[in-house]
């Protein structure tokens, strides 16, 4: 446990090394004064001071140089949660921007991780996407998660490891690809050190009992290093280190036995430029051997973090193996500092603006994330495809025909490979040359290859079975897309055609029968937004034809003959406890259909039969086409209680057998499955599911759910 106490002396002093405007100095003093009044009196459960939590969150981004506002807003990131600060308050105070990063990491730290996979998938979710919007957020929360975990001591065995276990899964992964791996190194040490103790100082014990002799070879290496980049008039700083325990820890996690990691042993060269860079490895290189396919060229292949760096391992002093890092002062910013270098104050700059425009070039992460979460129907898909796509350790690094680097998962294929240059490379791609020879689409990409995407505008679109072998989930979403799409402009057309010679075969006229005011009539009755949703559902033939020329005949010539016999001045409301509201009528018996089963929030109709009462239709049905009289209103009575109603689907799929995970589906969206029977044709395979349900939404999403599946092609509803 760290028991030092920080002051905001401290604080002003380490900031003024690199920032030393008067205006900011006073802003973070002023941040200081609020926090402390607003925390006064309450204490952490280690007694101390609560002031010294968000003074040592501060102090830890004075390390990475972070900007006025990320040390006001760490200053006062418990003000909201923990007293009675407000946003409005603080953006008064202090500005918009740094209230908007108070607010973000308020809300990250609102949330709970409950027991289950569902809750726990939901939670990381708002946090990812919630960190997407501004990634001096995630800065904030990190170097908060960092304060807490050098003071866990005083927390719950469980709640250490819960943590831990959060840190390995969620934040370090993030930290590791904005590059910041000073605060990724020191958590993920304290989170092995909590989770899996034995482990860990077992590794640190190892270390210690090895360090003199590892010191001393350190030592010896950087003298003779030093000197042959002197000899040779190179200006240079050369720094000894050791692997960190956690990163010893994933190699024995491997099978590796301690004394087989031979870069335990690492110098860090630093030079001026980039040409040094390659110089300097020219001269380690000719004095010590290097180790076969070891070494890795960063600065001429960047990683999308923006890390630049030359790495290779040699047999140097004594026979030992020394991994030697090689970069220039401005990329050593980077490597561990990340995104947060290019916060260093500026004379006459925003670090803000700075940080949007390195964000637009480099961050590639935070679109991805988004993107992920607009694709994605449930938490659990998402937090998957986000650990799958995004925060990923297992990348490959390949070429465009121009030399541009792109990322991917391991296992990726050329398809990906287009659909992340662009979506229309995607769709219209008809082969793939890699290193120069033809290869399969299904190809597997490995680091280091050249892809060339052959594009044809007589494409008709990507092939439904490239589903079966794509990784990402930015193909899979695309195509899926691009099929969705092409379905609904066929049946829009369909649609229109219908519509058309159903007026021309009645003899009416296709301008005064489609006018605007009828349109809207039919919109509006059906709930629709606009004239092409109304195309595609006819199209689809979610929506008969006849039925809706009949809502144009209905309002043009109202058919109230029956309704009007049965009371002709009806003036007040009628109370029922039916579920179904009959317009004139206070008792009488209603049926629910049993050819359309209609469920609330259906539009409905009655008709009046003969010694049974009215039974309820929707207003689409096919039975109630051609019907002129005995119809009358009726609507969903909304004080009813609520109960559960019928409702038939179809579901076609391929010829796989995914019964059960259909039924899997619905156990999750609060529907009860009736009935199942099978229809079987030539290459699909077609469920008839009578389901019940409260209301319309909820069938509607669970059609929505369905469709997501790959194997099922279309999800439709009996209409009569």
């Amino acid at each position: 446990m760290n028991n030092t106490l920080v002051t905001i002396d401290d604080l002003i002093k380490k900031v003024s090394i690199y920032d030393n405007n008067p205006e900011d100095l006073e802003l973070i003093n002023e941040a200081y004064l609020y926090a402390s009044k607003k925390h006064f009196g309450q204490k952490r459960i280690s007694g101390e001071d609560y002031i010294q939590h968000p003074l040592n969150v501060a102090l830890i981004l004075t390390d990475i140089s972070s900007d006025r506002a990320t040390i006001c807003a760490a200053l006062l990131h418990d003000t909201i949660e923990d007293s009675t600060g407000t946003k409005e308050e603080i953006g008064r105070l202090f500005g918009d921007d740094v209230a908007l990063l108070v607010d973000g990491v308020t809300k990250i730290n609102r949330l709970h991780f409950a027991s289950t996979t569902e809750q726990i998938a939901a939670n990381q979710r708002k946090i990812l996407v919630g960190l997407s919007e501004d990634p001096r957020v995630i800065i904030i929360k990190l170097a908060d998660r960092l304060h807490n975990m050098r003071t866990i001591d005083v927390m719950s065995n469980e709640k250490q490891k819960r943590k831990s276990r959060e840190n390995l899964e969620i934040l370090t992964p993030v930290a590791h690809r904005l590059g910041i791996y000073k605060i990724k190194s020191e958590l993920e040490d304290l989170s092995l050190r909590y989770l899996k103790p034995d482990v860990y100082f077992d590794i640190l014990e190892k270390l210690n009992n090895k360090r003199a002799e590892l010191d001393e070879s350190v030592g010896k290496m950087i003298t003779e290093v030093s000197d042959l980049l002197d000899k040779h008039s190179i200006k240079h700083e050369i720094k000894g280190r050791t692997k960190s325990v956690y990163s010893i820890y994933k190699k024995l996690a491997k099978g590796r036995s301690f004394n087989d990691i031979y870069d335990i042993l690492a110098l860090r060269v630093l030079v001026d430029t980039k040409q040094e860079c390659y110089l300097a490895l020219g001269l380690i290189h000719s004095k010590y051997k290097p180790v076969p396919k070891r070494f890795k060229d960063f600065i001429a292949m960047p990683k999308t973090n923006m890390y630049q760096s030359l790495h290779t391992t040699v047999f140097g002093i004594d026979g030992k193996l020394y991994e030697i890092q090689i970069r220039t002062y401005d990329m050593n910013e980077i490597a561990e500092y990340g995104i947060a270098s290019h916060w260093s104050y500026k004379e006459n700059s925003d670090g803000r603006e700075a940080l949007k425009d390195d964000m637009e070039q480099k961050l590639q992460i935070f679109r991805s994330i988004i993107e992920l979460n607009e694709t994605a129907d449930t938490p659990q898909e998402f937090i998957n495809n986000v650990k799958h796509d995004v925060l990923i350790n297992n990348s490959i690094y390949v070429y465009t025909p121009k030399g541009d680097v792109l990322e991917l998962p391991n296992g990726s294929t050329p398809v990906d490979f287009a659909y992340k240059v662009h979506s229309e490379v995607g769709n219209y791609m008809v082969s793939a040359i890699v290193n120069d020879n033809i290869v399969p689409l299904e190809y597997k990409l490995k680091t280091g290859d050249i892809i060339k995407v052959n594009t044809s505008k007589n494409s008709k679109g990507p092939n439904k079975g490239w589903l079966k072998f794509v990784k990402t989930s930015q193909a899979k979403n695309k195509i899926k897309a691009f099929y969705s799409k092409l379905e609904k402009d066929d049946n829009r057309q369909k649609g229109i055609e219908e519509l058309e010679n159903e007026v021309k075969k009645r003899g009416l006229s296709l301008s005064d029968t489609l006018s605007s005011k009828n349109i809207d009539i039919v919109l509006n009755e059906l709930g629709l937004k606009d004239i092409e949703e109304l195309y595609v559902g006819i199209g689809s033939s979610k929506y008969n034809v006849g039925n809706v020329l009949k809502i144009i005949v209905k309002e043009e010539e109202p058919k109230v003959k029956v309704q009007d016999k049965i009371n002709r001045n009806v003036a007040k409301p009628v109370i029922s406890k039916n579920d179904i509201l009959v317009e004139g009528i206070s008792e009488i018996k209603v049926n629910i259909s049993s050819c359309c089963k209609p469920v609330p929030g259906d539009n409905i109709i009655g008709y009046i039969t003969r010694g049974s009462g009215i039974t309820v239709h929707r207003t689409t049905c096919k039975n109630i086409i051609d019907i002129d009289e005995r119809l009358i209103n009726v609507k969903w009575n909304s004080n009813s209680d609520i109960k559960k109603y019928q409702s038939d689907i179809l579901i076609h799929t391929n010829s796989n057998d995914k019964l059960l995970e259909i039924i899997t589906k619905a156990t999750t969206n609060n529907i009860i499955i009736d009935s199942v029977s099978t229809v079987n044709k030539s290459d699909t395979k077609v469920y008839s599911m009578t389901v019940l349900v409260e209301n319309k939404d909820i069938l509607d999403k669970f059609m929505n759910d369905l469709k997501n599946f790959d194997f099922v092609q279309s999800v439709e509803r009996k209409v009569g």
